[in-house]
């Protein structure tokens, strides 16, 4: 991609989210911030998530996943899912198995547990769709985003 595409891209803004999925009794969590309500009837959400990541192919097994909505006070919280061992991702925090099975974090502003509706591969992230099958709004904290964050992600791993 171009330099200039790549600085036009980078500033794009999007909220910062954690996802999480579980199979088989392993489970994972990364950042997203490629994600978007696409539908309200039924409630759809979509999110991006490049093809080398664990939590994709935790989700391509399971069809499910749960995304959560970040606080600004919890910026750097992001941290501690990028590491890429899935065990110290959920140290120290609060969380419990959601509707499907999904590590539901007790700590963040909202929360959305999604079964898998459809999955498109349209470039080197797949764009999974999940249905919304619970969700709840936890605080009035206002939302993390991607202008509250220093770093930026293009879609380069």
């Amino acid at each position: 991609m171009k330099n200039q595409w790549l600085r036009a891209f980078g500033t794009m803004n999007y909220g910062i989210y954690v996802m999480t999925t579980s199979h088989d009794g392993r489970m994972d969590a990364m950042v997203a911030s490629w994600v978007s309500q696409v539908s309200y009837e039924p409630p759809l959400i979509a999110v991006a998530v490049h093809k080398n990541r664990f939590s994709h192919q935790l989700i391509e097994n399971s069809g499910r996943f749960a995304l959560h909505v970040l606080g600004e006070e919890q910026k750097k919280l992001i941290y501690q899912f990028m590491g890429s061992d899935p065990e110290t991702k959920f140290s120290g925090l609060e969380w419990r198995p959601g509707q499907t099975g999904c590590p539901i974090l007790q700590d963040c502003v909202a929360w959305f547990d999604c079964t898998l509706n459809t999955r498109i591969m349209p470039g080197n992230h797949t764009l999974f769709i999940g249905e919304v099958v619970d969700a709840m709004a936890v605080s009035d904290a206002k939302p993390l985003t991607t202008l509250d964050y220093r770093g930026q992600y293009i879609g380069k791993v």
